[in-house]
C-alpha cells in the first residue's frame, strides 16, 4: 500500500482543526501536515505556514512533504465574505486552482468541501435534491457552486480524483465559531455551558440543516476512503443531518440548563438563511459510499454541553 501524506490548508479552523487531529490518529502524525496563514496549536505533526494564494509555496510544499492527498479546508465563508466580496472570491477560487493545478501536476487525490450556501433562494427549501437549481445569493455560495464545477471539470478533463460534500451548518464543540451564517448554533451552546443567555441574529422558526462534527468528520473519511468505481457525484455529494430552529434547539437546552434563556435580533445574516434549503436529500450519498449519521439534536445536544461544561470547569480550576 502506498505511504499516504496528507497536507490540510486552512488546519486552524472550525472543521480543520479536528480533521487534523483525526487524520494524525488514522495515519501517523508526521504523515500529515498541518497549513494555515497564521500559527495554529494542532498538537503533534508538522505545521507550516502558507497562504493559499501562493502557488510556488505550495508547490514546494507538496514536493518537501511527498504530499499525496490535499484536504482544501481554507475558505472566506459566508458571513465574512458578505463584507468582502471581492477578496472572498479572490481566496476561494484562486486558492482552489492552485490546489487543483497543483494536484493535476503530481496526480494528488483531492477533498473539497462544498456548502448547502451552494443552492439559492430558487432551490427547492424541503428534501433539496441532488441535482437541482443552484443559483446561490451570496459570494460564499457562488464561489461553492463554482468550486463544484471546476472539481468535476478538472475529473472529467485530466482524470483528478476530486471528491467533494455539501456540508450543511457544522457544530461542534471543538473550535469556536468562524463567521458562518450557521454558527449560531455552535455559540448558543457555549453561552448555555457558561450559564449566560444567548442572543440569536436568526428568527426563532428559521429551520436550517446542521450536522455535528463527528458525523462530518467521518463523512469525509468514508468518502476519501470509497473506491473511485463507486463514486457517480464528481461535484459534490450532498450530505444531511439534522434540521432544526433557534427555538427548538433553545427547547433543548433548557430540558438540560433550565434557567436558559434565548431573545431574538436578527440581522443582515437573516437574508443569508432565508436563501438556503431547510432539509436536505443525501439518498445518492448514501447509497454511492454508505453514509449514514448518528447525531440527532438530542444527542448532539448532550454531548455539547458535556464538553463544553467539562472545559469551562477545567479553564476556572486553572485559575
Amino acid at each position: 500500500m502506498t505511504k499516504e501524506t496528507i497536507l490540510i490548508t486552512g488546519a486552524g479552523g472550525q472543521i480543520g482543526s479536528v480533521l487534523s487531529t483525526t487524520l494524525r490518529q488514522a495515519y501517523g502524525a508526521n504523515a500529515v501536515l498541518a497549513t494555515d496563514i497564521r500559527s495554529a496549536e494542532l498538537g503533534e505533526g508538522p505545521f507550516e505556514l502558507l497562504d493559499v494564494l501562493n502557488g510556488n509555496r505550495l508547490h514546494e510544499l507538496v514536493k518537501r512533504y511527498r504530499v499525496t492527498q490535499i484536504y482544501h479546508l481554507a475558505a472566506i465563508l459566508s458571513a465574512r465574505g458578505e463584507q468582502n466580496p471581492k477578496i472572498a472570491w479572490d481566496i476561494n477560487m484562486n486558492s482552489l486552482f492552485n490546489v487543483l493545478d497543483v494536484a493535476k501536476e503530481h496526480q494528488l487525490k483531492v477533498f473539497f468541501p462544498s456548502s448547502i450556501a451552494a443552492f439559492g433562494p430558487n432551490t427547492p427549501k424541503q428534501n433539496t435534491p441532488q441535482d437541482t437549481i443552484t443559483q446561490p445569493s451570496t459570494v460564499y455560495g457562488i464561489s461553492k457552486a463554482a468550486g463544484e464545477n471546476w472539481c468535476q471539470y478538472y475529473h472529467l478533463k485530466y482524470g483528478l480524483d476530486v471528491r467533494s460534500v455539501r456540508f450543511p451548518g457544522i457544530i461542534g464543540y471543538q473550535s469556536l465559531p468562524g463567521g458562518g451564517t450557521t454558527d449560531y448554533a455552535v455559540d448558543i451552546y457555549h453561552k448555555a455551558a457558561l450559564g449566560d443567555s444567548f442572543t440569536c441574529f436568526l428568527e426563532p422558526d428559521t429551520r436550517l440543516p446542521m450536522l455535528y462534527m463527528d458525523d462530518a468528520i467521518q463523512g469525509v473519511l468514508q468518502l476519501m476512503n470509497a473506491p473511485a468505481e463507486t463514486l457517480t457525484v464528481r461535484t459534490s455529494y450532498n450530505l444531511a443531518g439534522i434540521s432544526f430552529t433557534p427555538a427548538e434547539i433553545a427547547g433543548e437546552i433548557q430540558q438540560h440548563v433550565p434557567g436558559f434563556s434565548i431573545n431574538y435580533q436578527p440581522d443582515f445574516r437573516q437574508v443569508i438563511a432565508d436563501s438556503w434549503p431547510q432539509s436536505i436529500d443525501d439518498q445518492i450519498a448514501r447509497r454511492d459510499w454508505e453514509w449514514k449519521p448518528k447525531f440527532d439534536l438530542s444527542l448532539m445536544t448532550q454531548d455539547m454541553l458535556s464538553h463544553l461544561q467539562e472545559m469551562y470547569l477545567a479553564e476556572m480550576l486553572k485559575h
